[in-house]
């Protein structure tokens, strides 16, 4: 397998594969939190790992950009509960960010 490539684009990281997308994590901002909400890894790419790669990348470059994390998605969530080191940049959910959040996709 070709080593995937993970970009960012407006309100996602998308993982890929020769060019072609294998999967995404959509996230939305407020103030200094990323809060990710969805995780999707397409069926043709599933059992590959390609989601820990996705999410470590992502969780990466938001540390690195002085954002916290907040883990609404069940694989980040899982993701952070296997990988303490990012720990320190995690914000719980709250039922304030719940409700913004259901606004932001409604």
């Amino acid at each position: 397998m070709v080593d995937p490539t993970v970009e960012r684009s407006a309100n996602r990281f998308e993982i890929r594969i020769e060019g072609r997308r294998a999967g995404f994590t959509e996230f939305a901002e407020r103030d200094r939190e990323r809060i990710f909400f969805h995780t999707e890894i397409d069926q043709a790419y599933q059992g590959r790992g390609l989601s820990a790669v996705l999410i470590e990348q992502a969780l990466t470059n938001t540390r690195d950009a002085g954002l916290r994390i907040v883990p609404v998605c069940p694989a980040v969530a899982g993701y952070l509960r296997k990988h303490r080191e990012f720990a320190d940049a995690v914000d719980p959910i709250s039922p304030d960010i719940i409700s913004w959040l259901r606004n932001v996709l409604a």
